[in-house]
């Protein structure tokens, strides 16, 4: 196995199996790295916790509901805003978090009175929101606080209020995987089947593994809509608590995110026999043969098509005017967990861009098994890695840029490597036709900045050159293009809005008549 050493690490003799460099002819079989093990101590880990996992990730995108951590304050306001999960209904749930503020004294005497007292004022507070999760804590898992009898009781106190629980402690897994695990199975137990949805569409699907980072959601939402498809719900991003209890229903479940969602799938498959399809958003052929899947599910093949026709023809020249001048580019793909899988091979086959790199926090070995095989040669794969390892890793690769989240990003950025928020995003959506291109502009954007020119100058002893007028980023990318490259007239940067959110909102797609076949049939 073609391990990798750290010389940061070499204390550590357990970090060597976590790390591998894919040789020549290497396959799963001969270089694969360990995963989603605990963290080894002694390594300082980027990783969430549980708690993290459940909340942050999956529980928070819904947008109609008062999210309370039943903890210490700081653990509430370490998972709130920073995943920019826009929602439909002016961002509810990224304005506002609750937390009951648990301290000593209630390490003590308990905190369940607290936590009702903190329930019925929130719902007071916001008396137009009648839906409630409730995510437990370390702090008030340690001491058994039953959050369960607590929403219980106000519920049956406020009838037409709903409580979900979450008890998902920050120790309940190896990282904020174990969080998605817990709050998928406690969704299908405590919460699906307890709403009868309308059913509008022969074509019914429950969106899952989407958070709308951006309004990824409704970009994909479009495309299903325009195909006469009936999204029932969606797990979780600008997704309804009710919508959310309605899933029982659908014909199909679209999956997105297999990484932190692909449980709640497998349990409806089990429980309500409806049909698991994985798809991807991401990049012109992933989603173009994906939105052809759900096509032939429903025989509705010529939908998707001239959706595939349509968005190609308008999207294609932009994205092939920065494949030009991405081609060659390195990068570092450091995301969370299945971005790693799911941009790989995409972004070099229709970006042009070499990934030199992949990393997982939380991922499974499932993940990092895709982003190996997706990968090229010579690619380094690294599970779990601490600070001092990634620092190395950049200072060894020297990528042009690394997509990855805030923390590990803002250090790159202090070794003159541009970085993208691959958590958050930058100037997203970035599913989508349209969305892809507008990944593809941030890339040429950051790789070609000129201020990333100018910060390798130390202006207290460097020597500033004069003989250089103002550089702009398009002097820079064509500087050793062919004239018919940078000249050519069949290409063209990206032409779309700033926000193209507010204008999908305000859209009126040409929807299929819906016909039931079961009513037409009667």
């Amino acid at each position: 196995m073609p391990y990798h050493e750290f010389d940061c690490s070499k204390c550590l003799p357990e970090r060597k199996k976590h790390a591998v460099t894919k040789g020549t002819g290497d396959n799963l079989a001969t270089a694969l790295p360990l995963g989603y093990l605990n963290t080894i101590p002694g390594s300082i880990s980027e990783r969430g916790c549980a708690y993290c996992g459940a909340k942050h990730v999956i529980g928070t995108p819904m947008k109609d509901v008062i999210h309370m951590s039943h903890g210490p304050v700081g653990c509430t306001y370490d998972t709130w805003q920073t995943k920019r999960y826009i929602s439909d209904n002016n961002n509810f749930q990224l304005k506002y978090t609750f937390a009951t503020d648990v301290r000593e004294k209630h390490i003590v005497f308990g905190a369940e009175g607290l936590l009702k007292q903190n329930i019925i004022e929130a719902f007071k507070a916001c008396p137009d929101i009648k839906r409630m999760t409730i995510y437990q804590t370390c702090a008030t898992a340690l001491i058994g606080d039953d959050i369960n009898a607590v929403a219980a009781e106000v519920m049956e106190e406020m009838p037409d209020v709903d409580i979900f629980t979450c008890n998902s402690p920050g120790f309940g897994g190896p990282s904020q995987s174990g969080g998605h695990h817990k709050i998928n199975i406690a969704w299908i137990n405590d919460k699906v089947g307890t709403v009868e949805p309308e059913i509008t569409s022969d074509y019914v699907i429950n969106y899952v593994g989407e958070y709308n980072i951006q309004g990824d959601q409704e970009v994909m939402l479009d495309y299903f809509t325009r195909m006469g498809i009936q999204v029932l719900s969606t797990f979780t991003g600008n997704g309804t608590y009710d919508g959310l209890r309605a899933m029982h229903r659908a014909h199909l479940n679209v999956l997105e995110c297999a990484r932190s969602a692909e449980y709640i799938c497998n349990e409806l498959r089990v429980r309500y026999g409806i049909p698991r399809l994985d798809i991807d958003g991401f990049g012109f052929e992933p989603l173009s043969q994906s939105l052809r899947k759900i096509g032939m599910f429903f025989g509705i093949e010529d939908r998707a098509e001239a959706i595939i026709a349509e968005e190609t023809a308008r999207w294609k020249p932009e994205l092939d005017w920065y494949k030009e001048r991405l081609k060659g580019k390195k990068v570092c793909l450091w995301p969370g967990g299945s971005k790693l899988w799911h941009w790989a091979h995409v972004i070099e086959e229709e970006m042009g861009v070499k990934v030199v790199s992949v990393y997982t926090k939380f991922g499974h070995q499932g993940d990092m098994e895709k982003g190996i095989a997706r990968c090229g040669e010579d690619a380094l794969a690294i599970d779990d890695p601490n600070e001092l390892e990634g620092l190395e890793a950049l200072e060894r690769l020297q990528p042009d840029i690394i997509f990855t989240g805030k923390r590990p990003g803002e250090v790159a950025k202090k070794m003159r490597v541009p970085y993208l928020n691959a958590h958050a995003y930058h100037n997203g959506p970035y599913k989508g036709f349209e969305g892809w291109v507008r990944f593809a502009r941030d890339i040429y954007n950051g790789i070609y900045s000129p201020m990333h020119q100018l910060s390798g100058l130390d202006i207290s002893k460097d020597e500033i050159p004069t003989d250089r007028g103002f550089v702009t980023q398009r002097m820079l990318s064509d500087a050793h293009l062919p004239e018919e490259i940078a000249k050519s007239e069949s290409l063209r940067r990206y032409t779309g809005k700033d926000d193209i959110i507010a204008d999908l909102r305000k859209k009126n797609p040409p929807y299929f008549t819906p016909i039931i076949k079961a009513e037409a049939a009667e």
